[in-house]
Protein backbone atom coordinates (compact mmCIF):
# COMPACT_ATOMS: atom_id res chain seq x y z
CA UNK A 1 0.00 0.00 0.00
CA UNK A 2 1.34 3.61 -0.82
CA UNK A 3 -0.38 6.57 0.72
CA UNK A 4 -3.63 4.75 1.51
CA UNK A 5 -6.08 7.07 2.92
CA UNK A 6 -9.70 5.64 3.63
CA UNK A 7 -12.55 7.83 4.70
CA UNK A 8 -15.47 6.68 6.32
CA UNK A 9 -18.93 8.54 7.19
CA UNK A 10 -16.77 11.59 6.60
CA UNK A 11 -14.20 10.85 8.96
CA UNK A 12 -10.34 10.04 7.96
CA UNK A 13 -10.07 6.39 9.11
CA UNK A 14 -6.60 5.73 7.68
CA UNK A 15 -4.40 8.96 6.99
CA UNK A 16 -1.50 7.87 4.48
CA UNK A 17 -0.63 4.25 5.02
CA UNK A 18 2.77 3.31 3.49
CA UNK A 19 3.01 -0.74 4.00
CA UNK A 20 4.53 -3.61 1.96
CA UNK A 21 4.14 -6.94 3.38
CA UNK A 22 7.14 -8.95 2.40
CA UNK A 23 7.07 -12.98 1.54
CA UNK A 24 7.55 -14.74 4.58
CA UNK A 25 6.91 -12.28 7.29
CA UNK A 26 4.94 -12.43 10.00
CA UNK A 27 3.04 -8.53 10.82
CA UNK A 28 1.24 -7.95 13.76
CA UNK A 29 -1.13 -4.84 13.23
CA UNK A 30 -1.53 -3.26 16.52
CA UNK A 31 -3.43 -0.92 18.48
CA UNK A 32 -6.47 0.71 20.42
CA UNK A 33 -9.64 -0.09 18.98
CA UNK A 34 -10.51 2.89 17.02
CA UNK A 35 -6.83 3.10 15.45
CA UNK A 36 -7.69 1.39 11.80
CA UNK A 37 -6.66 -1.86 12.48
CA UNK A 38 -9.65 -3.86 10.86
CA UNK A 39 -9.78 -1.06 8.51
CA UNK A 40 -6.01 -1.32 7.16
CA UNK A 41 -6.12 -5.36 6.59
CA UNK A 42 -9.59 -4.57 4.65
CA UNK A 43 -8.67 -1.86 2.36
CA UNK A 44 -5.76 -4.20 1.97
CA UNK A 45 -7.42 -6.64 0.59
CA UNK A 46 -9.45 -4.65 -1.72
CA UNK A 47 -12.73 -4.67 1.10
CA UNK A 48 -12.93 -1.06 1.63
CA UNK A 49 -12.35 1.11 -0.72
CA UNK A 50 -9.05 3.52 -0.54
CA UNK A 51 -10.28 7.33 -1.00
CA UNK A 52 -6.53 7.89 -1.87
CA UNK A 53 -3.25 6.01 -2.40
CA UNK A 54 -3.33 2.58 -3.90
CA UNK A 55 -2.55 -0.97 -2.81
CA UNK A 56 -1.47 -4.34 -5.12
CA UNK A 57 -2.28 -7.80 -4.35
CA UNK A 58 0.85 -9.70 -5.70
CA UNK A 59 1.44 -6.67 -8.01
CA UNK A 60 -1.83 -6.58 -9.21
CA UNK A 61 -4.92 -4.16 -7.50
CA UNK A 62 -7.37 -6.14 -5.93
CA UNK A 63 -9.90 -5.21 -9.09
CA UNK A 64 -8.34 -6.99 -11.11
CA UNK A 65 -6.97 -9.73 -8.80
CA UNK A 66 -7.95 -13.19 -9.41
CA UNK A 67 -5.77 -15.88 -7.82
CA UNK A 68 -7.67 -15.35 -4.62
CA UNK A 69 -6.56 -19.07 -3.67
CA UNK A 70 -3.26 -17.37 -2.47
CA UNK A 71 -5.01 -15.22 0.29
CA UNK A 72 -7.03 -17.02 3.45
CA UNK A 73 -9.11 -14.14 5.10
CA UNK A 74 -10.37 -14.76 8.28
CA UNK A 75 -12.33 -12.19 9.56
CA UNK A 76 -13.21 -11.16 12.61
CA UNK A 77 -16.76 -13.06 13.34
CA UNK A 78 -19.02 -15.55 11.29
CA UNK A 79 -21.90 -14.57 9.59
CA UNK A 80 -24.64 -17.04 10.11
CA UNK A 81 -27.44 -16.71 7.63
CA UNK A 82 -31.09 -17.77 7.99
CA UNK A 83 -31.96 -20.66 5.64
CA UNK A 84 -30.69 -24.21 6.15
CA UNK A 85 -27.85 -24.52 8.51
CA UNK A 86 -24.84 -25.01 7.43
CA UNK A 87 -22.48 -27.73 8.89
CA UNK A 88 -18.82 -27.14 10.22
CA UNK A 89 -17.69 -29.17 7.56
CA UNK A 90 -19.54 -27.23 4.81
CA UNK A 91 -18.68 -23.97 5.90
CA UNK A 92 -15.06 -25.04 6.19
CA UNK A 93 -15.15 -26.62 2.84
CA UNK A 94 -16.04 -22.94 1.65
CA UNK A 95 -11.91 -22.61 2.26
CA UNK A 96 -11.26 -25.09 -1.31
CA UNK A 97 -13.98 -22.83 -3.14
CA UNK A 98 -11.26 -20.49 -4.79
CA UNK A 99 -9.37 -23.44 -5.82
CA UNK A 100 -12.23 -25.63 -7.71
CA UNK A 101 -12.97 -25.30 -11.24
CA UNK A 102 -16.60 -24.01 -11.39
CA UNK A 103 -18.92 -27.13 -11.39
CA UNK A 104 -16.44 -29.39 -10.00
CA UNK A 105 -17.38 -32.34 -7.35
CA UNK A 106 -15.36 -32.16 -4.20
CA UNK A 107 -12.53 -34.30 -4.93
CA UNK A 108 -10.36 -36.50 -2.61
CA UNK A 109 -7.61 -33.75 -2.09
CA UNK A 110 -10.45 -31.44 -0.77
CA UNK A 111 -11.82 -33.56 1.72
CA UNK A 112 -8.25 -34.34 3.36
CA UNK A 113 -7.85 -30.94 3.16
CA UNK A 114 -10.98 -30.60 5.40
CA UNK A 115 -10.41 -32.41 7.64
CA UNK A 116 -6.52 -31.56 8.76
CA UNK A 117 -7.83 -28.29 8.79
CA UNK A 118 -10.10 -29.17 11.21
CA UNK A 119 -7.64 -31.64 12.95
CA UNK A 120 -5.34 -28.55 13.72
CA UNK A 121 -7.92 -26.53 15.09
CA UNK A 122 -9.33 -29.16 17.67
CA UNK A 123 -12.89 -29.55 15.45
CA UNK A 124 -12.95 -32.71 13.80
CA UNK A 125 -15.51 -34.47 16.27
CA UNK A 126 -18.12 -30.74 15.28
CA UNK A 127 -17.97 -31.61 11.71
CA UNK A 128 -21.22 -32.54 11.01
CA UNK A 129 -23.05 -30.24 13.95
CA UNK A 130 -24.57 -27.05 12.36
CA UNK A 131 -22.36 -23.68 12.87
CA UNK A 132 -25.00 -21.82 14.85
CA UNK A 133 -24.76 -24.54 17.59
CA UNK A 134 -21.15 -23.78 18.33
CA UNK A 135 -20.06 -21.04 20.83
CA UNK A 136 -18.27 -17.94 19.87
CA UNK A 137 -14.87 -19.39 20.17
CA UNK A 138 -15.74 -22.47 18.43
CA UNK A 139 -17.01 -20.71 15.79
CA UNK A 140 -14.16 -18.83 15.09
CA UNK A 141 -11.91 -21.47 15.23
CA UNK A 142 -14.26 -23.14 12.13
CA UNK A 143 -13.08 -19.77 10.41
CA UNK A 144 -9.08 -20.55 10.97
CA UNK A 145 -10.04 -23.64 9.43
CA UNK A 146 -11.64 -22.41 6.77
CA UNK A 147 -8.76 -20.42 5.62
CA UNK A 148 -6.11 -23.55 6.30
CA UNK A 149 -8.02 -25.49 4.24
CA UNK A 150 -7.68 -23.43 1.52
CA UNK A 151 -4.05 -23.75 1.48
CA UNK A 152 -3.14 -20.28 0.62
CA UNK A 153 0.40 -18.94 0.20
CA UNK A 154 -0.91 -15.87 2.35
CA UNK A 155 -2.86 -15.32 5.76
CA UNK A 156 -4.77 -12.27 6.85
CA UNK A 157 -6.51 -12.48 10.28
CA UNK A 158 -8.12 -10.08 11.79
CA UNK A 159 -8.21 -10.66 15.52
CA UNK A 160 -8.34 -14.81 15.68
CA UNK A 161 -7.61 -15.00 18.92
CA UNK A 162 -10.62 -12.86 20.48
CA UNK A 163 -12.58 -15.00 21.96
CA UNK A 164 -10.56 -18.24 22.39
CA UNK A 165 -9.44 -19.57 25.11
CA UNK A 166 -6.12 -20.00 26.12
CA UNK A 167 -5.66 -23.34 25.06
CA UNK A 168 -6.88 -22.71 21.70
CA UNK A 169 -4.71 -20.14 21.22
CA UNK A 170 -2.23 -22.14 21.76
CA UNK A 171 -3.05 -24.40 19.30
CA UNK A 172 -3.24 -21.51 16.90
CA UNK A 173 0.18 -20.67 17.77
CA UNK A 174 1.42 -24.28 16.64
CA UNK A 175 -0.23 -24.59 13.90
CA UNK A 176 1.17 -21.50 12.54
CA UNK A 177 4.27 -21.98 13.70
CA UNK A 178 4.29 -24.62 10.74
CA UNK A 179 3.38 -22.53 8.91
CA UNK A 180 5.42 -20.33 9.07
CA UNK A 181 8.38 -22.97 8.68
CA UNK A 182 6.61 -23.63 4.90
CA UNK A 183 7.34 -19.69 4.23
CA UNK A 184 4.08 -18.73 4.74
CA UNK A 185 3.13 -15.01 5.06
CA UNK A 186 0.41 -13.99 8.08
CA UNK A 187 -0.66 -11.25 8.57
CA UNK A 188 -2.76 -10.44 12.34
CA UNK A 189 -4.80 -7.89 13.70
CA UNK A 190 -4.10 -7.86 17.43
CA UNK A 191 -4.70 -6.28 20.76
CA UNK A 192 -1.89 -8.06 22.08
CA UNK A 193 0.42 -10.73 21.20
CA UNK A 194 0.47 -13.61 23.46
CA UNK A 195 1.83 -16.98 22.67
CA UNK A 196 1.65 -15.80 18.51
CA UNK A 197 4.18 -13.25 19.99
CA UNK A 198 7.13 -15.81 19.42
CA UNK A 199 6.54 -16.47 15.53
CA UNK A 200 6.11 -12.26 15.14
CA UNK A 201 8.91 -10.66 12.69
CA UNK A 202 7.60 -7.70 12.21
CA UNK A 203 4.93 -5.27 14.35
CA UNK A 204 3.57 -1.88 13.18
CA UNK A 205 1.25 -0.11 15.70
CA UNK A 206 -1.50 2.64 14.64
CA UNK A 207 -3.04 5.28 16.01
CA UNK A 208 -5.43 7.55 14.52
CA UNK A 209 -4.92 6.25 11.25
CA UNK A 210 -1.33 6.51 11.26
CA UNK A 211 1.38 4.51 11.89
CA UNK A 212 3.37 5.34 15.07
CA UNK A 213 6.21 2.21 15.15
CA UNK A 214 7.23 -0.36 12.37
CA UNK A 215 9.46 -2.98 14.20
CA UNK A 216 9.74 -5.25 16.66
CA UNK A 217 6.28 -6.07 19.25
CA UNK A 218 6.64 -3.15 22.01
CA UNK A 219 6.60 -4.42 25.55
CA UNK A 220 3.06 -5.06 26.11
CA UNK A 221 1.56 -2.34 28.91
CA UNK A 222 -1.87 -1.79 30.37
CA UNK A 223 -4.97 -3.97 30.99
CA UNK A 224 -4.27 -6.13 27.67
CA UNK A 225 -0.85 -6.98 29.45
CA UNK A 226 -2.32 -8.51 32.57
CA UNK A 227 -2.08 -12.22 32.46
CA UNK A 228 -5.08 -13.86 31.83
CA UNK A 229 -7.10 -11.39 30.35
CA UNK A 230 -9.34 -11.70 27.39
CA UNK A 231 -10.32 -9.42 25.23
CA UNK A 232 -14.05 -9.66 24.18
CA UNK A 233 -15.68 -6.60 22.29
CA UNK A 234 -18.20 -6.40 20.14
CA UNK A 235 -17.32 -6.12 15.88
CA UNK A 236 -18.45 -4.60 13.16
CA UNK A 237 -20.01 -6.41 10.25
CA UNK A 238 -17.92 -9.59 8.17
CA UNK A 239 -16.52 -8.04 5.33
CA UNK A 240 -16.62 -10.74 1.97
CA UNK A 241 -13.62 -11.66 -0.26
CA UNK A 242 -14.68 -11.37 -3.63
CA UNK A 243 -14.66 -14.91 -5.21
CA UNK A 244 -14.74 -16.58 -1.54
CA UNK A 245 -18.31 -17.94 0.26
CA UNK A 246 -18.71 -17.15 3.81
Amino acid sequence: MTGGQVTLDRRPVLRGIDLTVAEGEVLAVLGPNGSGKSTLVRSLLGLVPLSGGTTLLYGVPPARFRDWWRIGYVPQRLAVGGGVPATVREVVLGGRIARQRRFRRTSAADRAAVAAALEAVGLQDRAGDPIHTLSGGQQQRVLIARALAGEPDTFVMDEPTAGVDAASQQALADTLATLVARGRTVVLVMHECGPLEPLITRSIVLRDGLIVHDGPPPEAVGVHARPGHDHVHPHGPQERVPGWTP
